[in-house]
């Protein structure tokens, strides 16, 4: 009997190992990319024409080392210092993302309230209407959106892209979620104590649909950080485009200077989400309970 049992503990040390090693084995497959851009960022032009000129049509090697054979800084430095268009594309990229995140908060989250802990007339097909909304792809609402635009006057403005995504349905949905792990036994105790509808959303609703709420949010900047059709359909002055637009200019003059803004350019997603990974496991769990 002992020895069937120490054979299997070796069998279950054994398929834990196996089960180790193939899941290190598939995130160093999703690393690996990432690597080769921090890499990249480091490399200077020469170097990085050699390894890449077989993808361009010229000569070189189909190989990317593990660590540059000359580390440079001076990707990063002319980025920086002799690329002033970088800056202003970063900043149209904030101009974008951070008032739809706002503007999602303010309109989303009271929407979501009422979705919720309301009951009216309608209800069940209003909310039907929005998840029909939200599973449409943006190419089925193009035309109508840029003749909207074209109509009130946004078009080839910031506004084009900000107000449609400020009433976008994906965020009511993920916050009405959120909202519904909120106990009404609560709700009925702060209305008993005199609290009117608008003091239980603000006191009450929004602490406790804090996880919805920022899972929401972090999944609406990450989603518009990296928007490339919006700004393409609406913005037809260069000046008004942001980085996600602005990259594939960068990569046709100037390899070192492309890597070197993509690892930019991505650092602010990866902080968001790094920080915002907590409240969007949470915004998951708390959209699977129920009272």
């Amino acid at each position: 009997m002992k020895i069937k049992r120490l054979q299997r503990k070796s069998e279950v040390k054994i398929g834990k190992a196996g089960m180790h090693t193939l899941l290190i084995l598939l995130a160093l497959l999703v690393w690996w990319p990432l690597w080769c851009m921090a890499m990249g960022a480091l490399m200077p032009l020469d170097e990085l024409r050699v390894y890449l000129g077989p993808i361009f049509g010229g000569e070189g090697y189909a190989f990317w080392p593990f660590i540059p054979a000359f580390p440079t800084l001076q990707p990063l430095v002319e980025l920086l210092l002799d690329t002033p268009q970088f800056f202003v594309m970063f900043w149209n990229t904030c101009k974008l993302v951070l008032p739809v995140v706002l503007g999602q908060l303010i309109v989303g989250a009271p929407a979501a309230w009422v979705f919720s802990r309301f009951k009216f007339k309608g209800k069940k097909l209003l909310f039907t209407l929005y998840i029909v909304l939200m599973l449409m792809p943006f190419q089925v609402t193009m035309v109508s959106s840029y003749l909207v635009a074209n109509a009130i006057g946004t078009l080839n403005t910031h506004w084009a892209v900000i107000l449609p995504a400020i009433f976008s349905a994906f965020p009511v949905f993920i916050m009405a979620k959120g909202f519904d792990a909120v106990p009404f036994a609560m709700l009925e105790a702060a209305a008993i104590d005199g609290a009117n509808p608008w003091q239980i959303f603000l006191y009450i609703g929004l602490p406790l649909g804090r996880p919805g709420i920022l899972s929401a949010l972090v999944l609406g900047f990450l989603e518009n950080w990296n928007a490339i059709e919006q700004p393409m359909i609406f913005l037809k002055d260069k000046s008004l485009w942001p980085l996600s637009l602005y990259l594939p200019d960068i990569a046709q003059d100037n390899l070192g200077l492309a890597m070197v803004s993509s690892l930019l350019m991505l650092a602010p997603a990866v902080l968001v989400f790094r920080f915002g990974q907590k409240y969007l496991e949470l915004g998951i769990q708390a959209g699977g309970m129920k009272e």
